[in-house]
Order: structure tokens, then sequence, then C-alpha cells
């Protein structure tokens, strides 16, 4: 199978003063094109660190990094900004809305930008929204809110989705139903999706689970059958 991306070896050291803290010590990491992936671990165990780096939100102190055949740490600050733009769509636990703008105008800020979004009616109807578009953020409910961030993100078109605890300001029903929308994402647009949780229930959809541990990928999980999210033990 195609990979979306390939590390190998990567670290990253942050320092403060004297004080050095290894986020990520010495990760080899595939990601393959099209397929939906849980990194499941403790807080601090280097999770946020590396969907940051894959993301071009960061650079590695050390290592390698490919996307498809473009070497991502050899790019400089405008050329990442370009990769983003171009193929990473970020979901985040906050909704990161513009209160004063509409579920549509929200959206709409990312397809004005993009190289070849959909429309922005077209994602609000793909996460189940077509009739909110004309609502403001405080008229919708949290879940709501999580899936309008969810249409703003593929409304681009990004080859890869990289959301980071997606579910962890919400309900387990409301949750429930903002997994099946990145999982419909997966399954009828063909988008990479890559899911950091420390929810272990969440891992049961997922083609394969990566566990983190102090920085390390502890081990790796193949699922040979994911189960609909409904079926989620949460």
């Amino acid at each position: 199978m195609e990979l979306a991306f390939r590390g190998s070896a990567l670290g990253k050291v942050y320092r403060t003063g004297e004080t050095e803290v290894h986020a990520l010590r010495g990760v080899d990491l595939e990601i393959r094109t099209g397929e939906l992936l849980v990194l499941l671990g403790p807080s601090g165990s280097g999770k946020s660190t590396l969907l940051n780096i894959i993301g071009g939100l960061d650079r590695p102190t050390s290592g390698e990094l490919h996307y498809g055949g473009t070497d991502l740490v050899g790019l400089n600050d405008r050329e990442l900004t370009r990769f983003r733009r171009a193929n990473i769509g970020f979901i985040f636990q906050f909704y990161n809305l513009i209160p004063s703008l509409t579920a549509e105008e929200n959206v709409r800020l990312v397809t004005d930008i993009a190289d070849r979004p959909m429309e922005p009616g077209e994602a609000l109807a793909l996460v189940g929204l077509a009739e909110r578009a004309n609502h403001y953020p405080a008229q919708l409910s949290g879940g709501e809110q999580q899936r309008v961030a969810v249409a703003r993100a593929i409304a681009k078109q990004p080859g890869v989705l990289l959301c980071d605890e997606p579910t962890g300001a919400l309900d387990s029903k409301t949750g429930i139903r903002v997994l099946e929308t990145l999982a419909k994402a997966n399954r009828e647009l063909g988008t990479t999706v890559a899911i950091i949780t420390h929810n272990v229930g969440i891992a049961a959809m997922a083609q394969r689970v990566l566990h983190f541990l102090d920085g390390r990928i502890a081990r790796t999980e193949i699922n040979e059958n994911p189960v609909d999210p409904q079926a989620i033990s949460w």
C-alpha cells in the first residue's frame, strides 16, 4: 500500500534553560494512504508532538520525515505553510469557530484559500448539518460545532485529516456522531485519518493503533475488523 507519511528516528527535544524535555525519542513511523489510524496513549506520551510534526506545525529536532516524495524536514517555513494548506486538515478538541460567522461562513474561510475545495454547503451536508448552515456557533450544540469544524477541515479536500482529541469535550453520544463523520470522510472521500485519543474504546474503529509511551511507539496493533463507531464501548 502507498504511504502517506514515512518517518525515521524522529526526535523532539524542548529546551527551557538548562532543562531538556524529550517529547519524542527515535520514532519510526509509517502512515498508509487512505487508512484510519488511532494514536493511543496517556497525556505526555508524545502523541500530539508527533501529530504537530507530521502536520507541519512543528519540526523534529532529529530524524527524517517524508510525505509522499516530499522531504518535510527540508522545507522552509513558506514551503511548510503551502504543504499544510494543500494537504492537511486539522481538527482539535476545541472547535475554534469564529462566533460572528455562520456555520457556512466558518467553512468558507478555508474554501476561499484552498486549491480545489468543495462547496461549503456540500461539506456541511456531508457532516449532516445542511439545515444549520445559517446558524451561528452560539446557536449550535457542542457536537454540532465540532461537526462544523470537521466540515471546515474536509472542505478543502485534504489528503490527510489530523484529529487531536476531537471528542475530548463531548459526551459519548455526541462524540460517536463526530467519529461517524470522520469514518465517513475516510470511507467516502478516501481521506487518510489519524486520531489522537486516550479513550481506549475509540481504538476499535481503527485499522491500526499506535500505542505511545514515554515518547516512543511502544507497540503497533493491527485491527482486522474495525467496528462502526456506534459499536464503540465508550
